[in-house]
């Protein structure tokens, strides 16, 4: 129950930081939040539940270096546009 209840929260949450939030209206704003929760179901039925030695590998060999390697580009851009914030 409390599992559901956190994915509705989610969803809610993702679309008010992600989607634009109510802007067009309550009901168009409850369209995107089923639209989560049913992408949140499918994802956590179709996908393989990892264990998490599992998760700390694929967190530590794929994530960590993506994610560094997308800093560094973004910095390199914003570099070579003269487009700095500093």
């Amino acid at each position: 129950m409390a599992e559901y209840g956190n994915i509705i929260f989610m969803s809610f949450f993702s679309v008010i930081l992600f989607m634009g939030g109510w802007v067009h209206g309550f009901l168009f704003f409850l369209i995107k939040v089923v639209f989560m929760v049913f992408v949140f179901v499918w994802v956590r039925a179709a996908f393989p539940r990892y264990r998490y030695d599992q998760l700390m590998q694929i967190g530590w060999k794929l994530f960590l270096p993506f994610s560094f390697s997308y800093v560094i580009f973004t910095a390199s851009i914003l570099y070579a546009f003269d487009a700095l914030p500093f």
